[in-house]
């Protein structure tokens, strides 16, 4: 579509279409089936619903691009208008370039670079249906925290955003202390009750921004979104072992991966039950 990367623009006005009959009936929806927040479901507000990358917006994606308030959702008599918000890089539905577009069911708008949003209707089996089949594609099963290949995707998205907006990634490598020793002591059961456990902790601890991801066997990761290196330790508390890198100096993403990781056996070698931050103090 040869969008460049924008800058911010303003907001509009978004009213949106009331729910039908007794109030279970379909509601209008945005399903992200393309881009950084692959598998997000968004229910279009009832008085506004603005799209972009700002603190402000409704529903908020991260990708190159998107202007802080890039497009909305708008009710024009009883219909349901896409409006473009003088984006650099335009709005588009269904591939055209929109200023301002009615909606109908099934519509691909498309902002940023990856960014592609379903419009459709869902009553409540429809959308506890769509979320349970995004939720089983990202999630990992046991913990419910993202997936690996959800993990590695989103980094790599973070990462390009934060240096072309001169911004700071962390990222913590966590570790259960001893984990082999409870499987053997007490049973697969057993550490599957930790892991659990440990996820629920690091979701209740950390950010609403921050990603949480089962790395692997007793490892969980987090992308830490614009933290720097200052307060990368008092993310979560020091109940495990665990590694942080945060360095402007990394571009690449497999490259903080292995400043976390190399942290977090460091952490073990000084004892466990700590947190060692890539490159020592600073």
């Amino acid at each position: 579509m040869g969008q460049q990367p924008s800058e911010d623009t303003t907001h509009s006005s978004v009213p949106v279409k009331e729910p039908t009959g007794d109030g279970i009936g379909p509601r209008p929806y945005l399903l992200v089936i393309s881009g950084p927040s692959f598998g997000e479901m968004y229910r279009v507000r009832e008085e506004r619903t603005v799209l972009g990358r700002g603190e402000r917006s409704d529903v908020r994606l991260m990708d190159d691009g998107i202007s802080r308030a890039h497009s909305a959702i708008e009710r024009d008599g009883g219909k349901l208008v896409l409006v473009d918000l003088g984006s650099m890089n335009g709005t588009y539905c269904n591939g055209q370039r929109i200023e301002r577009r009615e909606l109908t069911d099934g519509d691909k708008i498309s902002i940023g670079a990856t960014t592609i949003l379903k419009f459709t209707f869902q009553d409540k089996a429809s959308e506890r249906y769509q979320k349970q089949l995004f939720e089983s594609a990202l999630r990992d099963g046991l913990t419910g925290t993202f997936n690996r290949r959800y993990f590695t995707d989103r980094l790599h998205t973070e990462m390009r955003f934060a240096v072309r907006h001169g911004k700071t990634v962390g990222l913590l490598f966590v570790d259960i202390d001893h984990f082999k020793k409870i499987n053997d002591s007490h049973g697969h059961q057993a550490g599957d009750f930790v892991l659990g456990a440990v996820a629920r902790e690091l979701t209740a601890t950390v950010r609403a921004e921050d990603v949480i991801a089962r790395y692997g066997g007793e490892e969980f990761a987090v992308i830490c979104r614009e933290t720097e290196r200052a307060g990368i330790t008092m993310v979560i508390p020091v109940t495990v072992s665990i590694g942080a890198a945060v360095d402007p100096r990394i571009s690449d993403p497999l490259a903080l991966v292995a400043a976390a990781d190399a942290a977090m056996y460091q952490a073990k070698r000084a004892g466990r039950n700590r947190v060692e931050v890539h490159g020592g103090p600073g």
